[in-house]
Protein backbone atom coordinates (compact mmCIF):
# COMPACT_ATOMS: atom_id res chain seq x y z
CA UNK A 1 0.00 0.00 0.00
CA UNK A 2 1.29 3.47 -0.82
CA UNK A 3 0.55 7.02 0.28
CA UNK A 4 0.43 8.02 -3.39
CA UNK A 5 -2.90 6.23 -3.74
CA UNK A 6 -4.60 8.77 -1.44
CA UNK A 7 -4.65 11.59 -3.96
CA UNK A 8 -5.85 9.23 -6.65
CA UNK A 9 -8.76 8.08 -4.50
CA UNK A 10 -9.66 11.65 -3.54
CA UNK A 11 -9.81 12.59 -7.22
CA UNK A 12 -11.79 9.54 -8.37
CA UNK A 13 -14.41 9.82 -5.62
CA UNK A 14 -14.74 13.60 -5.32
CA UNK A 15 -18.23 13.59 -6.86
CA UNK A 16 -19.40 10.32 -5.28
CA UNK A 17 -21.97 9.94 -2.53
CA UNK A 18 -21.07 7.84 0.50
CA UNK A 19 -22.96 4.89 -0.98
CA UNK A 20 -21.18 5.22 -4.31
CA UNK A 21 -17.79 5.47 -2.63
CA UNK A 22 -18.38 2.26 -0.69
CA UNK A 23 -19.30 0.41 -3.88
CA UNK A 24 -16.29 1.90 -5.68
CA UNK A 25 -13.86 0.84 -2.95
CA UNK A 26 -15.32 -2.68 -2.74
CA UNK A 27 -14.83 -3.07 -6.51
CA UNK A 28 -11.41 -1.38 -6.59
CA UNK A 29 -10.01 -3.48 -3.72
CA UNK A 30 -12.04 -6.72 -3.77
CA UNK A 31 -11.99 -8.55 -0.44
CA UNK A 32 -9.60 -6.01 1.07
CA UNK A 33 -11.91 -3.30 2.44
CA UNK A 34 -12.57 -3.55 6.17
CA UNK A 35 -14.63 -1.51 8.63
CA UNK A 36 -13.92 -1.30 12.36
CA UNK A 37 -16.94 -0.76 14.58
CA UNK A 38 -17.16 -0.07 18.29
CA UNK A 39 -20.97 0.23 17.92
CA UNK A 40 -20.91 3.95 18.64
CA UNK A 41 -23.28 6.29 16.83
CA UNK A 42 -20.95 7.05 13.92
CA UNK A 43 -20.11 3.39 13.45
CA UNK A 44 -23.77 2.43 13.45
CA UNK A 45 -24.39 4.93 10.63
CA UNK A 46 -21.63 3.37 8.57
CA UNK A 47 -22.82 -0.17 9.34
CA UNK A 48 -26.25 0.80 8.01
CA UNK A 49 -24.71 2.20 4.82
CA UNK A 50 -22.59 -0.91 4.30
CA UNK A 51 -25.55 -3.24 4.83
CA UNK A 52 -27.66 -1.30 2.33
CA UNK A 53 -24.86 -1.17 -0.23
CA UNK A 54 -24.67 -4.99 -0.18
CA UNK A 55 -20.94 -4.86 -0.86
CA UNK A 56 -18.13 -7.22 0.09
CA UNK A 57 -16.88 -5.12 2.99
CA UNK A 58 -15.80 -6.93 6.16
CA UNK A 59 -17.13 -5.52 9.42
CA UNK A 60 -15.17 -6.27 12.57
CA UNK A 61 -14.96 -5.19 16.20
CA UNK A 62 -12.37 -5.34 18.97
CA UNK A 63 -13.55 -6.99 22.17
CA UNK A 64 -11.17 -5.68 24.81
CA UNK A 65 -12.70 -7.74 27.60
CA UNK A 66 -13.70 -4.58 29.49
CA UNK A 67 -16.71 -3.38 27.46
CA UNK A 68 -20.07 -2.21 28.82
CA UNK A 69 -22.96 -4.67 28.77
CA UNK A 70 -24.86 -2.03 26.78
CA UNK A 71 -22.22 -2.33 24.05
CA UNK A 72 -22.79 -6.07 23.83
CA UNK A 73 -26.54 -5.41 23.70
CA UNK A 74 -26.25 -3.15 20.64
CA UNK A 75 -23.79 -5.61 19.09
CA UNK A 76 -26.46 -8.30 19.36
CA UNK A 77 -29.22 -6.04 18.03
CA UNK A 78 -27.03 -5.06 15.08
CA UNK A 79 -26.44 -8.70 14.15
CA UNK A 80 -30.16 -9.41 14.30
CA UNK A 81 -31.15 -6.36 12.24
CA UNK A 82 -28.65 -6.64 9.41
CA UNK A 83 -28.02 -10.39 9.39
CA UNK A 84 -24.41 -9.80 8.40
CA UNK A 85 -21.46 -11.36 10.25
CA UNK A 86 -19.25 -9.17 12.41
CA UNK A 87 -15.77 -10.53 12.98
CA UNK A 88 -14.41 -10.24 16.52
CA UNK A 89 -10.77 -9.79 17.52
CA UNK A 90 -9.59 -10.32 21.09
CA UNK A 91 -6.35 -9.35 22.83
CA UNK A 92 -3.74 -12.07 23.28
CA UNK A 93 -4.61 -13.96 26.45
CA UNK A 94 -1.00 -14.29 27.61
CA UNK A 95 -0.43 -10.53 27.36
CA UNK A 96 -3.57 -9.74 29.38
CA UNK A 97 -2.71 -12.37 31.97
CA UNK A 98 0.80 -10.98 32.39
CA UNK A 99 -0.47 -7.38 32.67
CA UNK A 100 -2.91 -8.30 35.43
CA UNK A 101 -0.35 -10.50 37.21
CA UNK A 102 2.33 -7.79 37.28
CA UNK A 103 0.29 -4.58 37.56
CA UNK A 104 -3.22 -5.59 38.60
CA UNK A 105 -6.57 -4.99 36.86
CA UNK A 106 -6.63 -1.19 37.21
CA UNK A 107 -3.07 -0.10 36.41
CA UNK A 108 -4.38 2.27 33.74
CA UNK A 109 -5.47 4.71 36.46
CA UNK A 110 -1.90 5.10 37.75
CA UNK A 111 -0.28 6.83 34.77
CA UNK A 112 -0.75 7.74 31.11
CA UNK A 113 2.00 5.25 30.26
CA UNK A 114 0.16 2.43 32.04
CA UNK A 115 -3.10 3.36 30.34
CA UNK A 116 -1.47 3.38 26.93
CA UNK A 117 0.08 0.00 27.71
CA UNK A 118 -3.37 -1.42 28.44
CA UNK A 119 -4.80 0.15 25.27
CA UNK A 120 -1.90 -1.26 23.27
CA UNK A 121 -2.48 -4.79 24.54
CA UNK A 122 -6.27 -4.73 24.35
CA UNK A 123 -6.74 -2.61 21.20
CA UNK A 124 -3.70 -1.90 19.06
CA UNK A 125 -2.31 -5.43 18.84
CA UNK A 126 -5.71 -6.97 17.94
CA UNK A 127 -6.25 -4.16 15.42
CA UNK A 128 -2.97 -4.95 13.70
CA UNK A 129 -4.16 -8.52 13.34
CA UNK A 130 -7.50 -7.39 11.93
CA UNK A 131 -6.00 -4.97 9.40
CA UNK A 132 -3.21 -7.24 8.17
CA UNK A 133 -3.44 -7.92 4.45
CA UNK A 134 -6.19 -5.37 3.82
CA UNK A 135 -6.03 -2.25 1.63
CA UNK A 136 -8.68 0.13 2.98
CA UNK A 137 -9.74 0.69 6.59
CA UNK A 138 -13.09 2.48 7.02
CA UNK A 139 -13.46 4.45 10.25
CA UNK A 140 -16.15 6.50 11.99
CA UNK A 141 -13.88 9.47 12.74
CA UNK A 142 -15.43 12.94 12.63
CA UNK A 143 -13.52 16.23 12.62
CA UNK A 144 -15.57 17.78 15.43
CA UNK A 145 -14.86 14.89 17.81
CA UNK A 146 -11.59 16.44 18.95
CA UNK A 147 -8.92 18.97 18.05
CA UNK A 148 -6.64 16.10 17.05
CA UNK A 149 -9.04 15.18 14.25
CA UNK A 150 -9.60 18.63 12.74
CA UNK A 151 -6.94 18.18 10.07
CA UNK A 152 -7.96 14.73 8.89
CA UNK A 153 -8.76 14.06 5.24
CA UNK A 154 -11.46 11.90 3.66
CA UNK A 155 -8.71 9.49 2.59
CA UNK A 156 -5.42 9.17 4.45
CA UNK A 157 -2.42 6.90 4.46
CA UNK A 158 -1.77 5.38 7.88
CA UNK A 159 1.91 4.50 8.02
CA UNK A 160 1.54 2.79 11.38
CA UNK A 161 -0.62 0.10 9.86
CA UNK A 162 0.43 0.57 6.20
CA UNK A 163 -3.16 1.02 5.05
CA UNK A 164 -5.42 3.62 3.46
CA UNK A 165 -8.02 5.03 5.86
CA UNK A 166 -11.41 6.19 4.62
CA UNK A 167 -13.25 8.56 6.97
CA UNK A 168 -16.71 8.89 5.34
CA UNK A 169 -18.34 10.86 8.18
CA UNK A 170 -15.46 13.30 8.56
CA UNK A 171 -17.57 16.41 7.92
CA UNK A 172 -20.79 15.15 9.53
CA UNK A 173 -22.02 16.89 12.67
CA UNK A 174 -23.27 14.99 15.71
CA UNK A 175 -26.78 16.26 14.91
CA UNK A 176 -26.58 14.79 11.41
CA UNK A 177 -25.46 11.47 12.87
CA UNK A 178 -28.30 11.42 15.40
CA UNK A 179 -30.86 12.40 12.75
CA UNK A 180 -29.72 9.61 10.44
CA UNK A 181 -29.91 7.00 13.19
CA UNK A 182 -33.44 8.06 14.10
CA UNK A 183 -34.72 8.31 10.54
CA UNK A 184 -33.34 4.89 9.60
CA UNK A 185 -34.22 3.10 12.85
CA UNK A 186 -30.63 2.06 13.47
CA UNK A 187 -29.83 0.25 16.77
CA UNK A 188 -28.05 2.47 19.29
CA UNK A 189 -26.18 1.99 22.52
CA UNK A 190 -28.55 2.76 25.41
CA UNK A 191 -25.74 4.70 27.13
CA UNK A 192 -26.07 7.52 24.58
CA UNK A 193 -29.29 8.58 26.30
CA UNK A 194 -27.42 8.77 29.61
CA UNK A 195 -24.85 11.34 28.51
CA UNK A 196 -22.28 8.97 27.03
CA UNK A 197 -21.16 10.26 23.63
CA UNK A 198 -17.87 8.48 23.01
CA UNK A 199 -18.01 4.98 24.49
CA UNK A 200 -14.99 2.77 25.07
CA UNK A 201 -14.08 0.37 27.86
CA UNK A 202 -16.28 0.58 30.95
CA UNK A 203 -13.56 1.54 33.49
CA UNK A 204 -12.29 4.30 31.20
CA UNK A 205 -15.52 5.98 30.12
CA UNK A 206 -18.01 8.27 31.87
CA UNK A 207 -20.91 10.44 30.77
CA UNK A 208 -20.02 14.02 29.86
CA UNK A 209 -21.45 17.11 31.50
CA UNK A 210 -23.24 19.92 29.60
CA UNK A 211 -20.71 22.03 27.72
CA UNK A 212 -17.90 19.48 27.98
CA UNK A 213 -15.90 18.34 24.97
CA UNK A 214 -17.20 15.22 23.21
CA UNK A 215 -14.12 13.23 24.25
CA UNK A 216 -14.09 14.47 27.87
CA UNK A 217 -15.62 11.22 29.08
CA UNK A 218 -12.77 9.09 27.75
CA UNK A 219 -9.84 8.57 30.18
CA UNK A 220 -11.50 11.35 32.14
CA UNK A 221 -8.82 11.41 34.87
CA UNK A 222 -6.14 12.39 32.32
CA UNK A 223 -5.17 15.68 30.70
CA UNK A 224 -3.89 13.89 27.59
CA UNK A 225 -4.81 13.92 23.90
CA UNK A 226 -7.60 11.40 24.62
CA UNK A 227 -6.40 8.83 22.07
CA UNK A 228 -5.73 5.14 22.59
CA UNK A 229 -3.34 4.54 19.72
CA UNK A 230 -5.76 3.08 17.19
CA UNK A 231 -5.56 6.23 15.10
CA UNK A 232 -2.10 7.36 16.06
CA UNK A 233 -0.05 4.17 15.94
CA UNK A 234 3.58 4.52 15.00
CA UNK A 235 5.41 2.06 12.83
CA UNK A 236 7.58 -0.22 14.95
Amino acid sequence: MSASIVQELLEKTKDFSLDETLVFLANEFPGKVIFSTSFGQEDQVITDFIAKSNTDITVFTLDTGRLFQETYDVFHKTLKKYKRPIEVFFPEAASVENLLKTKGPNSFYDSVENRKECCFIRKVVPLRKALAGNAVWITGLRAEQSENRQDLSLFEYDGGFNIIKFNPLLKWTLQEVEDYLKENNVPQNALHKKGFVSIGCAPCTRAIFPGEDIRAGRWYWESSHKECGLHSAKKE
